[in-house]
């Protein structure tokens, strides 16, 4: 009977996971940070049922005193992105909420991994802009100004320092609109030199002869 069970709640999971939520787009990164409990930068180590591990790499909002939290993600109708978007190894910059109370039918023994989450957790919402792909000190996903519903609008990779400045207060949005719509060959130009200069470069003098 128990093989049974356990049978029918692996059959049951999938389609726990599968249903469709119901939620209003609540805004851009930019709009939607400010609200979370916790603002955090870190790496994904792994995945269990509908939950995903975090290294915290940089904490820009609240305070967490583990170095590693749990992130519950979607099931049933829950509006929460799925966690195969996060896999082992990604970094990403996360605007989250703590789970402060048990909700009820929340939890199932027989799909214990599958789940609202425990009380003193975080949950990842899916109906803003609550997380930002984090590559090479640059983010992308729908930091400023972005279509509803859009995860990955076309834009210029932001410099993670000046997200963590708007955070922080000391950026404006319109900084980080500028940035996200740069031309990137020119940013490239720009970035070779201010590096040339830095080394101590300057321009070739012009040589040639004088015939007089």
């Amino acid at each position: 009977m128990r093989r049974l069970i356990a049978l029918l709640a692996l059959a049951i999971a999938p389609t726990l996971a599968a249903q469709d939520c119901s939620c209003l787009w609540q805004g851009s990164f930019t709009d939607v940070q400010d609200e979370a409990d916790l603002v955090v930068a870190g790496d994904i180590l792994g995945s269990k049922g509908n939950s995903v591990d975090l290294a915290i790499l940089d904490t820009l909002r609240g305070t967490s005193h583990l170095a590693e939290i749990r992130i519950w993600l979607q099931a049933r109708d829950y509006c929460r992105p799925p966690v195969e978007d996060f896999p082992p190894g990604s970094r990403w910059v996360m605007a989250l909420q703590r789970i402060e109370q048990e909700v009820p039918g929340g939890f199932d023994p027989g799909t214990p991994n599958i789940s609202y989450g425990r009380v003193g957790d975080y949950y990842l919402s899916s109906c803003g802009g609550y997380w930002l792909s984090l590559h090479d000190e640059h983010v992308t996903g729908a930091l400023v100004d972005a279509p509803r519903w859009v995860r990955e609008p076309k834009m210029t990779p932001v410099l993670y320092d000046l997200v963590a400045g708007f955070i922080a207060g000391e950026v404006d949005a319109q900084a980080l609109r500028q940035a996200s719509r740069e031309d990137p060959a020119l940013r490239e130009l720009m970035l070779d030199t201010r590096a040339f200069l830095r080394q101590g470069g300057s321009p070739a003098p012009e040589t040639g002869t004088d015939s007089d």
